[in-house]
């Protein structure tokens, strides 16, 4: 179920499909953008959590509220996978990019609202629920962008460099995350918190409007390419063909159950791990001092740190995936599988510790397993499903699993500790993901270097495309 076998045939040069490096990069920097704008967000809002308590909940103090404003920032996960199961069918239909561009402009919408909802003491109970609102609207979008950009992404990459130029997609996501929780640290440190909690925490999310725009305009770029212009054209054709045939494609979707339980298995793993670093962490420290009565940092501390863990691994996470071109993925995903299991518990206890360079180590361990997911899945995901219903199947099973699993982790991670002030309830969550992880990767056959399901061979040049012939020929 997880791919035909490499039927042997004699392939010939011409029937290689050569992508041009200028439109390789031109894809990765349309594609990359669109997480810039969502992980931007996300850096921004874990950052300013404390300060949105305060402002949306002002009446409520202590675990309270704080997990009814991690339960904000998760509920845009729940609607995500009606996003996926719009935006990816529809994408299969009528063309990734045409997608992808709505999905931009309706994620860069609901992150400028955020700063334009009023306060609870403006206008009370509907203050929240207007911030409920824009969220949903950032999550139904977001269910379309991700499993899109993946797509995108692998559809565009040389065989042979498909593992390198997917993880350029997570240094999108590292570098909006960085740019979110540096714009709101430096806010942070440059006014005072009455000013913060007036008008400046709403400064960090108007910047997303520009962000959106520029996206918009890269991608509408990239439209007019050959290479995409012929893919639309494609796309197009299969619409015409297929206007009233929506039920089928998502009949021959769930017809790949196993496929779909495995990327489920992998989103978790990754998704577990990476909103465990970039969401709770950051809000772990206050009840690591509430509970232990030493240890913790301060706010503009932890912030720093961080900064200093993400920027570790946005250097880092292209390496992994070129070695993953070389190694293959299923072994960098066994280490990061194996890294949980081992290493969750002494990560948090480190983290617990009162040294500033123990907890940044602790930190770093828990971003080194992440990034051991970040740099393979965008290569490792689109494999499992043939190019037909790629997009669809794909932003399905990541936003049921994210959304389930991933996004959540916040809530219950505030939720478990709160109830029980026992503070290894992150060790524990992050063991049971990677043992998910192990069982998932071990289900997945190989995909380094093969050519993405349902589609021919892609080499970076002719000279490339003679060399693969060759090799195929001698298999």
């Amino acid at each position: 179920m997880f791919g035909p076998e490499n039927v042997r045939r004699r392939w010939k040069v011409d029937e290689i499909t050569v992508t041009k490096p200028d439109v390789i990069k031109r894809a990765i920097g349309a594609a990359a953008i669109g997480n810039v704008t969502e992980w931007y967000d996300f850096g921004v809002y874990g950052y300013l959590a404390v300060t949105m308590e305060k402002v949306f909940f002002p009446n409520l103090s202590g675990p309270v509220g704080g997990v009814l404003t991690a339960g904000l920032f998760a509920v845009a996960f729940l609607i995500r996978p009606f996003g996926g199961m719009f935006f990816g069918p529809l994408s299969d239909r009528v063309g990734r990019n045409k997608v992808l561009a709505v999905t931009m402009i309706m994620m860069a919408l609901g992150t400028f609202c955020i700063g334009l909802v009023p306060s609870y003491a403006t206008i009370g109970l509907a203050a929240p629920f207007l911030l409920l609102a824009c969220r949903l609207v950032q999550g139904f979008s977001t269910g379309g962008e991700y499993g899109n950009a993946m797509t995108f992404i692998a559809e565009y990459a040389p065989d042979r460099r498909r593992g390198f130029l997917g993880s350029l997609l997570e240094v999108g996501t590292f570098t909006g995350y960085l740019l979110g929780a540096g714009v709101s640290t430096l806010m942070g440190a440059l006014l005072t918190d009455e000013q913060m909690l007036s008008w400046g925490w709403r400064l960090p999310f108007f910047i997303a409007l520009p962000l959106g725009l520029v996206g918009v305009y890269l991608r509408a770029k990239l439209a007019d390419t050959p290479a995409y212009l012929q893919l639309e054209k494609e796309s197009e054709d299969r619409e015409k063909e297929n206007k009233q045939k929506t039920g089928g494609e998502f009949k021959k979707i769930f017809q790949l159950w196993p496929n779909l339980l495995a990327c489920i298995g992998l989103v978790l793993a990754w998704n577990v791990t990476n909103y465990m670093l970039t969401a709770y962490m950051p809000t772990f420290f206050a009840d690591v001092k509430r509970v232990q009565g030493t240890g913790g940092v301060t706010d503009l501390t932890s912030e720093v740190l961080q900064i200093i863990v993400m920027a570790v691994c946005l250097v880092l996470i292209p390496v992994i995936g070129k070695l993953s071109d070389r190694f293959g993925r299923k072994i960098i995903v066994r280490v990061g599988a194996g890294a949980l299991i081992v290493l969750a518990v002494p990560s948090l206890l480190l983290i617990r510790a009162d040294s500033v360079a123990a907890i940044l180590a602790g930190l770093l361990i828990m971003g080194l397993s992440l990034i051991c997911f970040s740099a393979t899945m965008p290569s490792t995901l689109p494999s499992l499903f043939p190019t037909v219903i790629r997009a669809g199947a794909l932003s399905i099973a990541f936003n049921i699993s994210v959304s389930l699993f991933g996004g959540t982790t916040s809530t219950v991670m505030k939720a478990l500790v709160g109830a029980t002030d026992n503070l290894m309830w992150p060790a524990f969550y992050l063991i049971a993901a990677g043992v998910i992880g192990l069982i998932s990767i071990h289900k997945v056959p190989e995909s380094n270097g093969k050519a993405l399901w349902g589609s021919t061979p892609a080499a970076a040049s002719r000279e490339e495309a003679r060399d693969m012939v060759k090799e195929m020929s001698a298999a």
